[in-house]
């Protein structure tokens, strides 16, 4: 755990906002008077609006106003939840401690000082990991299908039940913004820069107002962020589904010439077999090249090296006034 001698330390608040103006409110409110209770210490609140087409951003604004300690990052055009966090993380790089979580109420705001508790205790980085959850069937199902499909695929040990509600070092968030990485999956990059890590358990409320970010559409593309990140088990489960084959085609093979030589009269010509056959083993290629194309389409993307974000406008300093500062974007 890092300290800047005998100053005071600055706790920042990482909040990415899509479509949230129904919760706001209602999220600062609570994030406010939980906070309340340590005084010992500065803290900040930066929301990251990821191109809102509600009126989130409006909200955000009134909620600067009313107090100096807000600071409101309004991105050019919704670039996904992991980006907008990232956005934030770049934004606060004098805070002693960063929290990132979402303000949908399902992380409820007091379980952040818990985290910060674990870190004065000397962790330097302490994830909020779900004790229940109040998600519907479906959720719940692919949910646990995704961690454990990342348990046994990844090269990092990611933690089951753990989203990227969780509270980060300066360290940490120094070496994390390191990782550059256009399909990004934070809890991954977490896992894998290592220091000294801690979970806080805590019961996941449902779900305050609107609706979630993540369709199924996105949930896949982020499963795939984690899975092709973070492993190339799926190359290496190519070689050996070939070799599994070549191996059941010798054996057909050597079936089909004894056959021949001592049951001539059993002989009967496989079209069929034939058909289905060749039909597999096009499909089981197709899948193969998608699953390398997916790898090299990720080193396309990378190799352009271009901004992870674009930021629109930056609220932060007196209240009442609004000026745009400059963010990182790379």
């Amino acid at each position: 755990m890092s300290q800047t001698g005998g100053s005071r330390r600055r706790v920042a608040y990482v909040l990415p906002v899509f479509n949230e103006a129904a919760s706001l409110e209602r999220f600062h409110e609570e994030l406010l008077t939980c906070t309340a209770e340590r005084a010992d210490l500065d803290f900040e609140f930066v929301y990251v609006d990821d191109g809102s087409r509600d009126d989130s951003l409006a909200t955000l604004l009134r909620l600067r106003t009313a107090d100096d300690r807000v600071s409101v990052i309004a991105l050019s055009r919704n670039f996904g939840h992991q980006m907008a966090v990232t956005a934030g993380l770049d934004s606060v790089p004098d805070a002693d401690a960063v929290v990132v979580m979402d303000v949908d109420l399902q992380d409820p705001p007091r379980v952040s000082l818990a985290l910060v508790a674990a870190w004065e205790g000397g962790a330097d980085v302490v994830y909020a990991q779900r004790r229940t959850r109040q998600d519907g069937w479906f959720k719940r199902v692919t949910a646990f299908g995704f961690y454990w499909l990342l348990e046994r695929l990844a090269s990092s040990e990611i933690p089951r039940n753990v989203g990227d509600f969780r509270l980060m070092d300066r360290r940490v968030v120094d070496e994390v913004a390191r990782f550059r990485e256009h399909n990004r999956f934070l809890r991954g990059i977490v896992a894998s820069v290592g220091f000294r890590q801690e979970a806080v358990l805590f019961d996941r409320d449902p779900r305050f107002a609107g609706s979630t970010g993540y369709p199924l559409r996105r949930m896949v593309k982020f499963a795939a962020d984690g899975i092709l990140g973070f492993s190339t088990i799926p190359l290496q489960m190519i070689t050996r589904l070939g070799m599994a084959i070549s191996f059941l085609s010798l054996v057909g093979a050597g079936y089909a010439f004894a056959v021949k030589v001592f049951t001539p009269d059993k002989a009967v010509p496989g079209w069929a077999f034939l058909g289905v056959g060749m039909f597999l083993l096009g499909g089981i290629q197709l899948v193969m090249m998608g699953i390398i194309g997916s790898y090299l389409g990720r080193v396309y993307v990378e190799v352009q090296n271009r901004p992870l974000y674009s930021v629109a406008l930056v609220a932060r300093g007196v209240a009442g006034g609004t000026r745009t500062t400059d963010v990182p974007s790379s």
